[in-house]
């Protein structure tokens, strides 16, 4: 069974799949609470598969871009979980599995664009020919600085309306498509690390200043 989970947008995503069949496929009700909703969601979906954690034979797992706190939820656990049954963990663009989706779903017939949601009035995007191949990005953006009349996937595209004319669903990364992706080799397979594309909010402080 392959495993695949996504945590690059507010709410988070599971699936098993055999092949490139999706067996069970859930996502949280609730919207920012990642760490909290993981776990029982991948419980839930490998019972509802009819499997345990020791029939996952890999897992996938979508690394971005999104928020810092998210991304790094989902990869910790994908990581752990790879170790603990020593199985392969496949990394995938998080705006490439979008963009499957839509193609396969006919919500594009040309190229298009992905966006999603990078808060501070950015989206993260990444351009696609008509087969869902990626030409271009990812990257973080004003949308007045990418404002394009192209089809627009994606959370973002509907978010900013003037900037993308042609928003339309899917809106957030799914497991389950990210999946097929990876059992059918149509996106590229990435290391398990993180595509933030910007710092984190949260820094370290610097040494204080001296009193004068």
């Amino acid at each position: 069974m392959l495993l695949t989970f996504d945590t690059a947008s507010p709410t988070v995503s599971v699936a098993v799949l055999d092949g490139d069949v999706v067996l069970a496929e859930c996502r949280s009700a609730e919207a920012m609470r990642h760490g909290e909703q993981v776990a029982p969601l991948i419980d839930r979906a490998l019972t509802e598969a009819g499997g345990t954690r020791l029939d996952v034979t890999a897992i996938g797992v979508g690394v971005g871009p999104g928020p810092f706190t998210g991304l790094r939820v989902g990869l910790v656990t994908a990581r752990t979980l790879g170790l603990l049954l020593d199985v392969p963990i496949y990394g995938v663009c998080s705006l490439d599995a979008l963009a499957i989706e839509a193609v396969d779903t006919g919500a594009v017939d040309m190229p298009f664009v992905v966006a999603t949601d990078a808060r501070r009035r950015e989206v993260y995007l990444a351009g696609y020919d008509a087969d869902g191949v990626r030409t271009s990005g990812p990257a973080v953006a004003a949308p007045a600085d990418v404002a394009t009349s192209a089809p627009v996937i994606g959370e973002g595209g509907t978010l900013y309306p003037d900037a993308f004319t042609g928003a339309r669903g899917p809106l957030r990364p799914s497991a389950g498509w990210l999946g097929r992706a990876i059992a059918e080799e149509r996106v590229e397979l990435l290391d398990p690390e993180p595509l933030y594309l910007r710092r984190p909010d949260a820094e370290v402080p610097g040494p204080p200043k001296p009193v004068s």
